[in-house]
């Protein structure tokens, strides 16, 4: 039996990739940092194992996962977030000698992953995007000319718009730079585009130039309201986002899988691209139930294995329970909120992201876990500077 193993397996997309894994008969074992998570209790994993934090303990989970290589086996590795994923890429010559997994190179990884160099790129060659300024390149107190306000202080590698903040004027951001820049790191400065568009999510799976399956998620609903993750999400159609997505990645000669943000600007109804998800993010799910196996066809990619053909089914919805749960509690015009919010929940093309009715466990177990975390004045204070 083949093994597969995906590193920070304690995420809610762990989820689908343990199910799907399990149906198609390979053995799962997710490495998590926490008991107090969605993975860890899924049904789908074979084995759980506890691991150092990807995010915290770098050196320690390298010479952890180095040690369970060298002892056991497995086959496939799979990135559950952003940190694995980089690690992966930092430490892609070394562990291939151990096990397969679908990463790009340190260089190719960063120009997808750092904010910055995308931007750049995507500028380089007339791809939509928001004006950026890269703060690295100005002295402290540096102003530019016909840059508009209001802006985004923005750190380079970041997830979930953590160290992001709105700023007026020069004056202002450099005020706040020092604080951001000492726990974040380098950052650019970005136009803000006001709310009121759409945005969303371009998920597509690339070898050797060739896209081998592609979806589009359009994000519906917010928490935090304003600023926050997506907790409610539709997959449709969109032809015209995967291509200029997928020239991006040909560009940067990206292999594997990559995840785009894109928001509307309702001033004008561009559409931009705002950053690469170097993994499958929490909504992967949606492409799942919509048709498009990823867990499966990345692990076939993995293996040099000729993947499965897909039929994308689009029209299907997302709904983050729990997280949408408390979008209801925090609105403030609740009777229209409910009606807005019962949508489709009985609907045959509606489901849960954070679970299932055999899998019930992650959903009571994660449902506390995020609520823990929304309640942690750390992980707030990260998130307040986009609150608008």
């Amino acid at each position: 039996m083949i093994k597969v193993g995906l590193l920070d397996g304690q995420t809610i997309q762990a989820l689908i990739f343990a199910k799907q894994l399990k149906k198609a008969g390979y053995s799962v074992t997710l490495f998590c940092d926490t008991k107090l998570s969605y993975g860890y209790h899924t049904r789908y994993a074979a084995h759980k194992v506890l691991a150092p934090s990807t995010q915290h303990e770098t050196l320690e989970f390298h010479k952890f996962l180095l040690n369970f290589l060298n002892n056991n086996k497995l086959d496939v590795i799979v990135p559950m977030n952003d940190y694995s994923a980089k690690y992966l890429s930092e430490n892609k010559e070394e562990l291939q000698k151990l096990v397969r997994f679908l990463i790009p190179d340190k260089d190719v990884f960063m120009k997808g992953y750092d904010k910055n160099k995308l931007m750049k790129i995507c500028n380089q060659n007339h791809f939509p995007h928001p004006k950026t300024i890269d703060l690295s390149a100005l002295n402290k107190g540096e102003v530019v000319s016909n840059f508009t306000f209001p802006a985004l202080i923005k750190p380079n590698e970041t997830t979930g718009a953590r160290g992001f903040m709105k700023v007026n004027s020069f004056d202002e951001l450099w005020l706040n730079y020092d604080a951001i820049f000492n726990e974040f790191g380098h950052c650019h400065l970005q136009e803000f585009i006001p709310p009121g568009g759409k945005q969303y999510k371009v998920q597509i799976l690339i070898k050797d130039q060739l896209v081998i399956d592609s979806t589009v998620i359009e994000k519906i609903r917010f928490y935090p309201i304003q600023g926050g993750s997506s907790c409610f999400n539709k997959t449709i159609i969109n032809h015209n986002l995967v291509t200029i997505c997928t020239n991006v990645l040909k560009v940067i000669n990206w292999e594997g899988f990559a995840d785009f943000d894109l928001i509307e600007d309702p001033r004008n109804g561009d559409i931009s691209i705002m950053e690469i998800n170097p993994r499958v993010p929490a909504c992967i799910k949606a492409s799942v139930v919509s048709g498009i196996d990823f867990p499966n066809a990345i692990v076939a990619l993995s293996l040099n294995k000729n993947t499965t053909k897909y039929t994308y089914k689009p029209d299907k919805y997302l709904r983050y329970f729990s997280m949408d749960l408390l979008w209801l509690f925090s609105n403030k015009n609740k009777l229209p909120a409910f009606k807005n919010w019962a949508k489709k929940l009985f609907s045959a093309k509606h489901y849960l992201q954070d679970g299932d009715l055999l899998d019930p466990l992650p959903f009571v177990i994660g449902s506390y876990a995020g609520l823990v975390k929304q309640l942690n004045p750390k992980f707030r204070e990260q998130k307040k500077g986009m609150n608008i």
